[in-house]
């Protein structure tokens, strides 16, 4: 019986183990990755209120415009669907705000059907090669940037990562970051073979 105690407690460690290396990994590149000069930048998607983004989707958009207006890219790819409890896409919902806030509406490219973030990714390669586009800055929250680098490199996507941390939702973005080796998991055996 001793013996089947070890075990356990060996196992317990292991799995703390990988869990807090997965942590640290998802940290330390949502923090110290950059974005390079590129073709395109891709806006992931993130909830909707109605018809207005949300304060994470808001801080992404934020972060969109000022690459944008530092002449990281000529585009604006915006990709996601309608949710549940979504009057509108999130893709319309953040052309709208891009628009509001002075980007022209020619610059910015709706991608209105995905649903998770491979999806929203998926398409927006598509979008990309129909345009000829080589490079592409993904946006999304730091915590959310590891797993979108599985699901690029997955897709040959040539990109860089641009990453926000909102403050004032402190919780939620700790939250993000402990739930996220899960999802680096999933998404590791499920996308990148």
């Amino acid at each position: 019986m001793n013996i089947f105690k070890k075990i356990f407690n060996w196992g317990i460690i292991l799995i703390l183990s990988i869990y807090f290396v997965l942590l640290s990994m998802v940290a330390s590149f949502g923090y110290f990755i950059k974005p390079a000069k590129s073709d395109c930048i891709i806006v992931l998607g993130c909830m909707v209120y109605g018809q207005e983004p949300s304060p994470f989707l808001k801080e992404r958009l934020n972060e969109a415009i000022r690459l944008y207006n530092l002449g990281y890219a000529d585009y604006i790819i915006v990709s996601g669907g309608k949710g549940k409890g979504e009057d509108i896409s999130e893709a319309l919902a953040m052309e709208k705000y891009l628009i509001k806030k002075g980007v022209k509406k020619e610059k910015i490219i709706k991608e209105e059907l995905s649903k998770n973030t491979y999806e929203n990714l998926n398409n927006s390669k598509k979008i990309m090669d129909k345009m000829n586009l080589k490079t592409a800055v993904v946006v999304s929250n730091k915590f959310h940037l590891l797993r979108a680098k599985i699901v690029t490199k997955k897709l040959n996507i040539n990109s860089t990562y641009s990453g926000i941390f909102v403050k004032r939702y402190i919780y939620h973005e700790v939250y993000g970051f402990l739930r996220e080796p899960f999802g680096l998991v999933k998404y590791y055996f499920h996308y990148a073979f």
